[in-house]
């Protein structure tokens, strides 16, 4: 399978994605990592010859001047991973509705900008400077709450339904950019229960052994997405490889 060269993560100041900076660019196949936050001036982990491939980028993936700024910087990424976000807010209030009774306009509006919104932006600024022939994935961190068929439990109303709709989003590029370049992969991806503050107020609820910390989500999504094929673009994926039902 072809090792991407030029990758760009967003993201890069939670959890999964500075792991993701840090395991991308430690790979020898890999010339630039692209980290992009909302605050600059990052600290990563690594060896330094690993660290000097990373290159710091400031953007908002809410607002459309910093993507296209930002496009103009990166080249042609063959990886793009959104490793972006949002379930609570102690800020705003935000929190998981348990009922519909608790919905409330201004938190969709929060939840969708971030998990849905974003992401379409930067499809709409990054996609069509990815490659025309060989290889290139573009990839978004979604969650297996969003999948409509699996969904047993109800509630989460915004961020089950940010991701879903984030999913079918993924779904049309897939179909989209196969018409210029077959070998093209779109897909969402789900990571587990990770250690960082997206889970943390839900913690305690999680079965032993099923809490990941960071890095081997990191390293898991790595290895699944090292291993996807054409036929896989439009899909989702746990972090085990096994396919998220839509």
């Amino acid at each position: 399978m072809t090792e991407p060269r030029n990758v760009l993560i967003f993201g890069a100041s939670g959890g999964i994605g500075r792991a993701l900076v840090e395991a991308y660019a430690g790979m020898a196949t890999v010339e630039r990592v692209h980290a992009v936050a909302r605050r600059g001036n990052l600290a990563f982990s690594g060896a330094q010859a690993a660290l000097a491939k990373i290159q710091q980028h400031q953007a908002d993936i809410t607002s459309e001047a910093d993507i296209e700024a930002l496009a103009a910087q990166v080249g042609t990424p063959d990886l793009v991973i959104l490793a972006t976000g949002l379930l609570t807010d102690p800020e705003t209030g935000l929190a998981p509705e348990k009922s519909y009774r608790h919905q409330d306009m201004a938190a969709f509006e929060q939840v969708f900008r971030i998990n849905t919104f974003g992401p379409a932006l930067v499809a709409k600024h990054i996609l069509g400077r990815m490659p025309r022939e060989g290889r290139s994935v573009f990839a978004a961190l979604a969650a297996r709450v969003g999948s409509i068929s699996d969904n047993q439990l109800g509630g989460w109303h915004a961020y089950r339904a940010s991701k879903a709709a984030l999913c079918m989003l993924m779904r049309n590029y897939a179909i989209e950019v196969a018409r210029k370049n077959r070998d093209a992969i779109c897909v969402c991806l789900h990571p587990g229960t990770v250690d960082t503050a997206l889970s943390a107020p839900f913690q305690a609820n999680v079965p032993d052994g099923k809490l990941f910390t960071a890095h081997y989500a990191a390293d898991r999504l790595v290895s699944v997405l090292a291993g996807l094929g054409q036929a896989d673009s439009g899909k989702q994926f746990d972090w085990a490889g096994a396919e998220v039902p839509a």
